[in-house]
């Protein structure tokens, strides 16, 4: 049974809860408008007394529920952040990452303040389906509560539980009541106190320490005759126990190890992976077993026995990797176990939180995860309208990835069952895979799998398989870690599907809104180029167009709109049908820009538009070009020397609704080219944008004007090979104009 909900006459609705509705009362958050401030201004000091019945309150709910770790977190509004002020179960050095955490954040302990209901999170699993981020930080097997400290409307903070992930699914009615009485508790402790003036504030981490322990002669006593290495540990990691078979295998004597940690005093444990197996000991419980080597060639079989008050550590010497050994007590060294390979996984989400598309995604998780989780295989399988979709597939026999794109979900198979029930599966062999699948050949092909359900926006989207050519057996540190990044990976992928969706509905307006054919203009040779950027939502702002007016005269123009997203390709259709209908109209250059202007300020769009207007004057070969804040025309002459125009530069559309613009004219003689042009062909970071557009002008000078398309197909490969790949750059836009011969 889940905790019961909050007393509904005692807290606010959780619809009313979230950053822009608080305000401070008390020390807590009150809901109702910002900017309040609490009786107690900021004293960073409280009523100590109030601190001690806190941890007397806490350390009494903990060995009631059984929970082994417990947490009272304190919000501070101003900075929107809860404080952790009492911890029992931990050190100080290991709740220290978990001391601060933001009110905004997907987590556990702020999702049950925001929302002012009881968040129960029953295994790593779950975790890893609803907090991700969490999971990934906390790879070890837990059940965890949260719920919320409130008096009235007012949020004080939280207190929170963790269990070995042994525990019930559910809370039982015991566990439940025992919270809610310590929440109430708690609550009103932090109420009376904050009545009184003197309200507890965060100031240091107050630790609840386990009981006292026994005498240890004894113990010592016994141990020495056992034939094994024994030592003992406290809940900070500091060795408090040896043997003395233990001082002979580590090869270090009582006084070189005595008080401190493994890892920081044998410099062959000084690795993140050996103090993470200290930590899955602590946080689950659990017996944790890990191996390890002590050169020159010494492999030591470790396993950590966790109570309330520390670690036994039972120490035996073992075969090299590839033995045949018992494998609870002296597990291989597999990819998890390998230095440093589980904390890699912190810095491989960086990695998919820097994805932007799928295809990013894929590439993120083949070439960079896939080979330090060292499997062999590894695919991302989306489930899309009923049917299987391969995302990404690199390593496994040839036909794999065509054999599972498009099957429907209904068929049979391993990652097929794991979409359906949203549970990650493991197979340390293919034994079981080949019995009960024995029309797939993939299984016959690899020796072992992993299957993670990609779990996101509250149903599994797809399933990430991973093979291995020999066979695997998954610690449970390993397959925590693999759910949890499996937790991340789907969190990407849901965002990077989002992205490809607008992505594709924007290009499809941006490319609707572009013209398609550009009129034909008697004694005028027109070639147009349009380059999308290749990376990111760089979409939207770049358009150009070009209006008969007459038999001898022309418009064109040439913008780009602030911003790269859907609002940004909407403005510029409504900018160039404005341009449009002004010159239809007959307005100089100069009206043309000032009335869209003037339209852009009634839109209250917010963005900013620069647009280049020229009226081409075929008859007396001239050209009239205003502009606001447009990147200046280039004109290339007859006889092949190009210039730079200079024209008059006014405020970008949208920004001055009296702004003004000027019109410069100039000549156009036969034979001449103008190039108009958006920033995307000139701009590149770390380039000087004035000598980028001199570069063009010296390219358009060198390259041959005849024929025109293939001079617009120059200019814009060469603008496409300066671009980094890494970052893709802005959208080209490229309009090139050529005036016929006389005669």
């Amino acid at each position: 049974m889940r905790p019961d909900p909050p007393d509904r006459r005692r807290t606010a609705s959780p619809s009313t809860i979230g950053p822009g509705s608080l305000r401070v009362a008390r020390g807590g958050i009150d809901v109702g408008e910002p900017g309040g401030r609490g009786a107690h201004g900021d004293s960073p000091y409280g009523d100590d007394r109030t601190a001690e019945e806190v941890e007397r309150v806490l350390a009494g709910l903990v060995r009631d529920t059984g929970a082994h770790i417990g947490a009272v977190y304190l919000l501070i509004p101003e900075d929107q952040v809860l404080r952790m002020v009492v911890v029992t179960g931990v050190s100080r050095h290991v709740a220290g990452p978990w001391t601060r955490v933001a009110l905004a954040a997907p987590v556990p302990v702020a999702e049950a303040v925001r929302e002012g209901r009881p968040v129960w999170v029953a295994s790593h699993t779950e975790l890893a389906h609803r907090f991700p981020r969490t999971a990934l930080a906390l790879p070890y097997h837990v059940a965890l509560s949260v719920v919320p400290l409130t008096s009235g409307s007012t949020r004080w903070g939280a207190v929170l539980q963790i269990w070995p992930g042994t525990h019930a699914p559910e809370l039982s009615r015991r566990e439940a009541r025992m919270t809610n009485d310590a929440r109430h508790r708690i609550s009103r402790l932090l109420r009376l106190a904050a009545d009184d003036g003197n309200p507890m504030r965060p100031t240091d981490l107050r630790i609840v320490g386990p009981p006292p322990t026994r005498h240890e002669q004894p113990g010592a006593e016994l141990t020495e005759r056992f034939p094994e290495g024994a030592c003992a540990l406290d809940l900070e990691g500091r060795v408090t126990f040896l043997n003395g078979k233990a001082t002979e295998l580590l090869g270090r004597g009582h006084h070189d190890l005595l008080g401190t940690r493994p890892w920081e005093s044998l410099p062959w444990l000084n690795d993140p992976v050996y103090e993470n197996a200290y930590l899955a000991s602590l946080f689950s419980r659990l017996p944790t077993p890990f191996v390890a080597l002590r050169p020159p060639d010494n492999w030591l079989a470790f396993t950590l026995y966790p109570d309330a008050t520390g670690i036994s550590v039972r120490i035996t010497p073992t075969d090299p990797p590839g033995h045949d050994r018992e494998p609870f007590l002296t597990p291989p060294v597999t990819a998890q176990a390998r230095p440093g390979a589980l904390f890699h996984l912190l810095h491989l989400s960086t990695a998919l939180t820097e994805a932007v598309g799928v295809k990013d995604v894929a590439e993120a998780v083949t070439r960079q995860i896939m080979p330090v989780i060292n499997v062999q295989g590894l695919a991302v399988l989306s489930a899309d309208e009923g049917r299987i979709r391969v995302v990404a597939s690199r390593g496994f026999p040839p036909g794999v990835a065509e054999y599972f794109d498009g099957l429907p979900l209904t068929a049979e198979g391993a990652s097929l069952r794991a979409i359906a029930t949203g549970a990650p599966a493991f197979y340390s062999n293919n034994e079981e895979l080949r019995r009960t699948f024995p029309q797939i050949e993939l299984y016959r092909k690899m020796a072992a799998f992993a299957y993670l359900p990609l779990f996101a926006s509250g149903r599994t989207i797809g399933c990430c398989v991973l093979g291995y050519d020999q066979p695997h057996p998954f610690s449970p540190q390993e397959r925590a870690g693999l759910t949890s990044l499996g937790g991340v990976m789907a969190q990407a992928l849901e965002r990077a599907r989002l992205f490809d969706t607008e992505n594709q509905v924007a290009r499809g307006l941006q490319a609707a809104l572009l013209p398609h054919d550009l009129p034909r203009i008697p004694g005028l040779e027109v070639a147009a180029r349009y380059l999308p950027a290749t990376r990111g939502m760089d979409i939207g702002g770049d358009f150009y167009d070009l209006i008969r007016l007459d038999d001898t005269s022309a418009a064109a123009v040439i913008g780009d709109v602030q911003g790269h997203n859907v609002n940004a390709a909407a403005l510029m259709g409504q900018v160039r049908t404005a341009v449009h209908t002004h010159a239809s109209a007959g307005a100089p250059p100069d009206e043309v820009l000032a009335r869209t202007n003037r339209l852009l300020i009634d839109l209250s769009s917010n963005l900013f538009t620069s647009c280049l207007y020229a009226h081409l004057d075929l008859r007396h070969n001239r050209a009239r070009i205003a502009t606001a804040g447009h990147l200046p025309p280039v004109l290339r002459h007859p006889d092949g020397h190009t210039e730079i125009l200079d024209v008059p530069n006014g405020l970008l559309l949208g920004i001055e609704p009296e702004a003004e613009y000027r019109t410069a004219d100039v000549p156009l003689p036969p034979g001449a080219v103008l190039a108009l042009y958006t920033d995307g062909l000139v701009e590149a970071p770390g380039t000087d944008l004035e000598a980028a557009i001199e570069e063009l002008a010296s390219r358009l000078a060198e390259e041959a004007p005849e024929p025109l398309d293939e001079l617009a197909k120059t200019l814009v490969r060469c603008a496409g090979r300066a671009r980094q790949p890494s970052r893709g750059g802005d959208d080209i836009a490229l309009l090139l104009m050529k005036t016929a011969r006389s005669g």
